[in-house]
């Protein structure tokens, strides 16, 4: 997949988090800039692209804004990784990095954090009682894993304002991802717990992201991305 113009990427998932074993995918996730003068034609450029061999994602700038600014955990993910696992840096992927507390707000970040966790809980819920096999527990090990990873991670980004990417004891979240896969009931008493966390509090974010460095930021990259020949297509 070649997409031009990538602003800013890198390994993301199971590998970030420090999770990975033997044969887990490699995750990457970035943003690219479409040029400016397809944004004003008829017909819209795609706003993302996502392929395989190797597994990666890429959002056109201004989506990803949306996203963030949302408080979607995977786009989030991209502006908190630590420095060994960008793959693409640009000046203006640096300048987003540097903007990255203005996409925060504590109700986007408790509410997209604690949903996609619950959204983790459904699943293994649904998988409750079914037929158990190999493949079966392994995918319920994971969303066990991931639904102890978002409230924590979550919890942590809405008391401190920082967002950790690796998680602190890798082995303890494949210990609750083997337990949930026993008896997927387990996992509730971890999601209850973290709902009442967020409600204690407290929290150090604002009540509302701050969209206006945001704004100024997609205006630079619109600038950077409009040519002569961009130009002389309206002529």
């Amino acid at each position: 997949m070649t997409v031009p113009n990538v602003l800013l990427s890198g390994i993301v998932g199971s590998t970030a988090y420090g999770l990975a074993r033997e044969g887990s995918d490699i995750d990457r996730l970035g943003l690219f800039a479409a040029p400016t003068a397809q944004l004003h034609g008829l017909h819209r450029p795609k706003e993302s692209h996502v392929g395989t061999a190797p597994d990666r994602t890429l959002h056109e700038a201004a989506k990803w804004c949306r996203l963030a600014l949302g408080g979607n955990p995977t786009a989030m993910e991209l502006v908190w990784l630590p420095e060994d696992l960008y793959e693409v840096r640009t000046p203006l992927g640096d300048e987003l990095i540097g903007i990255r507390t203005a996409f925060l707000s504590a109700r986007r970040v408790r509410d997209a954090y604690l949903g996609y966790a619950t959204q983790q809980f459904r699943r293994l819920e649904a998988r409750a009682g079914g037929s158990v096999c190999a493949d079966s527990r392994g995918r319920t090990a994971k969303h066990a894993r991931h639904l102890k990873r978002l409230c924590e991670q979550g919890l942590r980004l809405y008391t401190t304002g920082r967002l950790t990417i690796g998680v602190d004891d890798p082995e303890e979240y494949h210990a609750f991802g083997e337990r949930v896969a026993a008896d997927p009931a387990a996992a509730e008493p971890l999601l209850r717990r973290y709902e009442d966390a967020f409600r204690a509090g407290p929290t150090v974010l604002p009540d509302e992201p701050d969209e206006a460095p945001v704004e100024a930021w997609l205006h630079r990259v619109r600038a950077r991305f409009y040519t002569a020949a961009d130009s002389a297509l309206g002529a």
